[in-house]
């Protein structure tokens, strides 16, 4: 599917525009307020990092219909410290060095279904040096799941447990180039 003509993306000064990302992550996925006073340090503190880069699919009024952001992982992260365990024991774990991870995926529902988050996803790896990208999805069958089949990631561990979660996680990786359907 193509994406929406009315949203284009492209690069996207995060930091500037953190509170209209997180009210697109609080509607996608459905965060409290406090959830999204949480994650705002987090996101803030993750831009922080040495290649971390953001883009949003921005309409041509300027309204955010979607962001993703993501840095090249490593394993001192809090991230990586709980996931690796569960990569451990599938014999996975060297997936957490060198690859591009994907820290927040989300398009505003009004947006969903027009291509956007592929278009994202594969716009922001396409850039990435790493040979490889990783990333964590709730670890149920979804539309974002299958997106991320569809894109060539596989599951590499399942029912991840991440601290204050109420639902597991997976965590899925794909060689990039990310694959290329419809």
């Amino acid at each position: 599917m193509a994406p929406d003509s009315a949203a284009v993306v492209g690069p996207l000064d995060l930091a500037a525009r953190v509170d209209e990302a997180l009210a697109v992550q609080a509607v996608a996925f459905g965060l409290s307020a406090d959830e999204v006073g949480v994650r705002r340090h987090i996101v803030l503190r993750h831009l922080s990092q040495p290649g971390a880069r953001a883009l949003g699919a921005t309409t041509p009024e300027g309204r955010l219909a979607g962001f993703v952001y993501g840095m090249p992982n490593d394993r001192t992260h809090w991230w990586s410290t709980v996931v690796e365990p569960y990569l451990r024991n599938n014999g996975a774990d060297h997936w957490l060095d060198d690859s591009f991870v994907i820290t927040e995926l989300h398009v505003h529902p009004e947006f969903q279904g027009r291509g956007l988050g592929r278009a994202l996803i594969t716009t922001i790896t396409d850039t990435a040096t790493e040979p490889r990208s990783i990333l964590s999805a709730i670890d149920t069958e979804s539309p974002a799941r299958a997106l991320y089949r569809g894109l060539g990631y596989v599951d590499l561990a399942e029912r991840v447990h991440f601290p204050s979660a109420a639902r597991p996680y997976a965590v899925m990786g794909a060689h990039l180039p990310l694959l290329r359907r419809g």
